[in-house]
């Protein structure tokens, strides 16, 4: 009797030691899951071309952002997230670009210089004085030695003369008669008067009023050349005409 009792306490013992020692272990626990990745920030571009003008004129503006939900420039207002605009602005200006997104924010600048420096005006057209055109369209009378007559080619100066001439009725005008150096002083006077007054004649009956010009004579006394040659002679032999009175 005895015995079968402390079997069975032995045997209580037993299962209590077994339930204490079970009791006493550490329970496995599950990890949480990672935290999920942030969400990425948003990135931005801005450009302005050309980036200087003159005042009155425009420039574009081109822009680029990512992960941005909210995008503005300054001073023009919200914006679409990728784009471009044309502004003309009044002064120098800094457009400033703003993107937010649920990854924070970026911004990006443009400078646009604005020169109100006003263009030079055209180079101004110097207008002929009546002598340059004069001397430009006017063409002197040539003669052969120890002659008078006006030539053929001499004709054709003179009606292009007479043409221009009658365009400015107030110009009065001095035909000076000249020749080369060969002959004495007072015949060479003399031709030159003949010269001069053939070379005003052939103009009046071109239509140049008479009284428009005037005839005087140099003879050899004021030559344009002073080698002793046909071709310098050729030059002095000649009806010179001056605009006003005798430049000699």
């Amino acid at each position: 009797m005895k015995q079968s009792k402390l079997k069975w306490t032995l045997q209580v013992v037993a299962v209590c030691a077994v339930l204490a020692l079970s009791g006493c272990g550490k329970k496995k626990v599950t990890p949480p899951p990672p935290p999920p990745p942030p969400p990425p920030a948003p990135t931005a571009t801005l450009s302005a071309n050309p980036t200087n003008i003159q005042a009155g004129q425009s420039t574009t503006l081109s822009w680029t952002t990512t992960n941005a939900t909210d995008v503005r420039i300054d001073p023009i207002g919200p914006v679409d997230p990728n784009g471009r605009q044309q502004v003309t602005p009044t002064d120098s200006t800094n457009y400033h670009l703003t993107a937010k997104g649920p990854g924070g924010t970026t911004d990006a600048t443009a400078r646009v210089t604005v020169s109100t420096q006003e263009a030079p005006p055209p180079p101004q057209q110097v207008s002929e004085t009546e002598q340059q055109m004069f001397d430009r369209n006017i063409k002197d009378v040539y003669f052969d030695y120890d002659a008078y007559s006006v030539r053929a080619d001499g004709q054709q100066a003179v009606q292009a003369d007479a043409a221009f001439l009658k365009q400015h009725p107030n110009w009065k005008v001095t035909i000076e008669g000249h020749c080369d150096e060969r002959g004495s002083t007072e015949y060479n006077l003399a031709l030159g008067d003949n010269r001069a007054r053939a070379v005003r004649d052939a103009l009046v009956a071109a239509g140049v009023p008479a009284s428009q010009l005037n005839a005087i004579s140099f003879g050899k006394e004021k030559p344009f050349c002073n080698e002793s040659n046909e071709s310098c002679w050729q030059q002095n032999r000649r009806g010179h005409f001056v605009l006003g009175g005798s430049s000699r």
